[in-house]
């Protein structure tokens, strides 16, 4: 008797749109021509888009790493499943080529100080009417796709701080829907990797954004942003080679608070990005900074004490 062929992607439906309502429809962000040239597109030639359990992803042909994830997240059927029971067993795509994304060659290298950053967290995504849906919605996030090198000390703490805000502060305890996107910004300036891989030098990506997606009275959409850098980690760990751009010469912009060093606006992230989020009432408005500055600032430094102090927030 043959061997019955497991499809592996049979159950994975992706992002939904329509995740907050019809008439609050999230659409993937627009990109511009040059941009979607750069997409790896799927084997079956059906689009570019990479569905997995509760949340999708785009890749970029040519940096091998997610452009974005965008995650339905539904804070009333989050399930509590113990992480033994989901593994860490991590997985390249077999629906895009294996030319267009990095899988274990880049983690086990020498110098790779970093970790597998989840850009759609495992436990966002943990949900379903059911325990096995939600198992197998967390076990779709390690795929090589949904993954960028990240400095453990963005990884897990700076990061995960606004992570566990968006999830456990707002979707769990509201009992909330959210549509959220992420991703890192893929720019040309990036460092190189001291380590080539396969001969080839990789870019690291040195800035990781968020925007999040939601409705306070079901009738109008809202959405917040979210910046974060990890350039001085990766030079300080000796990961990519120390910048030799000129210390500013002034601090005039050195006395903002955590909130204003973390949370921007949505605009700020399309210019960085260059392309356009789905329009929504944006609450936070009022950063009047040059974007470079704001760029410096989330830079995300030593973080020596473990404690994390989460930004205010305005939603």
């Amino acid at each position: 008797m043959a061997k019955k062929t497991i499809n592996r992607y049979e159950h994975y439906h992706g992002y939904q749109p329509d995740f907050l309502g019809e008439h609050l429809r999230v659409d993937l962000p627009k990109f511009d021509e040059e941009t979607i040239e750069e997409f790896a597109p799927l084997k079956s030639g059906k689009g570019f888009v990479l569905d997995y359990v509760n949340y999708s992803v785009i890749q970029h042909a040519y940096r091998k790493f997610p452009i974005l994830t965008a995650a339905n997240i539904d804070g009333e059927k989050i399930k509590a499943i113990p992480r033994r029971k989901i593994g860490n067993n991590w997985k390249l795509d077999k629906r895009i080529r294996r030319k267009h994304q990095m899988g274990s060659e880049l983690y086990r290298a020498a110098l790779s100080d970093f970790d597998k950053g989840h850009m759609t967290k495992r436990e966002d995504v943990q949900w379903g009417d059911t325990d096995e849906q939600a198992a197998l919605a967390a076990k779709s996030t390690f795929f090589y796709t949904n993954a960028v090198p990240q400095h453990a000390k963005l990884n897990q703490r700076a990061w995960q701080a606004v992570e566990n805000y968006i999830l456990h502060s707002e979707a769990v305890t509201y009992d909330v829907k959210i549509n959220m996107f992420t991703g890192p910004l893929l720019d040309a300036t990036d460092p190189d990797f001291v380590t080539p891989i396969d001969e080839d030098f990789i870019q690291l990506p040195t800035l990781f954004w968020k925007v999040v997606y939601f409705s306070k009275d079901n009738k109008n959409l809202s959405r917040v942003s979210f910046l974060y850098g990890q350039k001085d980690l990766l030079e300080g760990a000796g990961i990519v080679p120390a910048s030799r751009a000129p210390a500013p010469i002034d601090d005039i912009f050195m006395d903002f608070e955590d909130a204003k060093t973390y949370q921007v606006t949505t605009s700020v992230l399309e210019q960085l990005a260059g392309f356009s989020f789905p329009e929504a009432e944006d609450p936070y408005t009022d950063d009047r900074r040059p974007l470079e500055m704001i760029v410096e600032e989330v830079s995300v430094r030593g973080l020596g004490g473990s404690e994390i102090q989460l930004p205010n927030l305005v939603f």
